[in-house]
């Protein structure tokens, strides 16, 4: 009678995990270990005997170089991880809450390792690298972590096509219902059907700030003569402010899918970058050792 209970609380216990996020990943399991790692490099920085403090080129800066270097390697190894979709111990959750955990501890481990002394050659530049691609690594986990939602609300439900297919039957309709009106008012909805849905700007995009949008400036120019009794201008209006609607949350979507994705063109070749100038310092080390 007593295992039935036990069985039960099984499942639950799975699926509370399942819809917990990588940061949260076995209660915070890598992030515990993580500074469990740099409270070790820190005590054994300061047990260190090596005379003023330890630095790169003593037995305690090989020690944590070592582990720095083969840090990097495994984070950078990710990418290839991702590829691979399995349960357990191992599963890409686990490995995404390791690798930005192990990542944060590498500042301390990687700085420790510098003994704080820094000039203009190829291990400042890996240990710089490293930090670029750390602080871009940060800022990918916070927007995964919050902008997924976000996104999720902003489509409710639509797909991409949805939605610019939605824009597109406005559009039809807008043709349509400005025939009986005059020619200043055919050429207002000409510029709002005719201007570029996706701005080529990456930084318009990014920041969701059309200032000339051209659907808002037919708003304001039919807004006149729909206040002045004109029922077709009203109608043209009423279309004009649902195109408007469905802009901005499209607008909304690829802000947000960018904001998404934009950090991997700094992480990755920063990456990428990190990992030449690591193999470089290691073997400049070794050459004059």
């Amino acid at each position: 009678m007593a295992s039935a209970p036990r069985s039960e609380a099984l499942p639950a216990r799975r699926i509370a995990s399942d819809h917990e996020g990588f940061l949260r990943h076995a209660r915070f399991r890598w992030l515990k270990i993580g500074l469990a790692a740099c409270f070790i490099a820190l005590l054994g920085y300061v047990a260190a005997d090596v005379q003023p403090r330890p630095y790169g080129g003593s037995w305690y800066g090989y020690t944590l170089g070592t582990i720095g270097a083969l840090l990097i390697v495994w984070l950078a190894l990710l990418g290839i991880r991702k590829r691979a979709m399995t349960p357990g111990r191992w599963s890409l959750k686990a490995w995404t809450s390791a690798h930005v955990y192990l990542g944060l501890a590498l500042i301390v481990i990687a700085t420790l390792h510098t003994g704080f002394q820094f000039g203009w050659n190829v291990h400042t530049l890996a240990y710089a690298l490293m930090m670029l691609v750390i602080l871009s690594g940060i800022y990918g986990a916070v927007v995964y972590a919050t902008l997924p939602a976000a996104l999720s609300n902003n489509r409710d439900q639509l797909t991409l096509g949805e939605m610019i297919a939605g824009i597109r039957a406005i559009d039809r309709q807008l043709v349509d219902a400005t025939q009986p009106l005059p020619q200043e008012f055919a050429q207002l909805v000409l510029g709002a059907t005719g201007e570029e849905i996706f701005s080529r700007s990456l930084w318009r995009r990014l920041s969701g700030k059309y200032p000339d949008c051209a659907t808002q400036m037919a708003i304001a120019g039919f807004h006149s003569a729909s206040g002045a009794g004109d029922a077709a201008a009203g109608r043209v209006e009423a279309l004009l402010i649902r195109r408007k609607g469905q802009l901005d949350r499209l607008r909304r979507h690829t802000r947000l899918k960018g904001l998404l994705e934009v950090w991997l063109y700094l992480h990755i070749p920063a990456t990428i970058a990190l990992l030449a100038a690591l193999t470089a310092h290691i073997v400049s080390v070794f050459y004059y050792w």
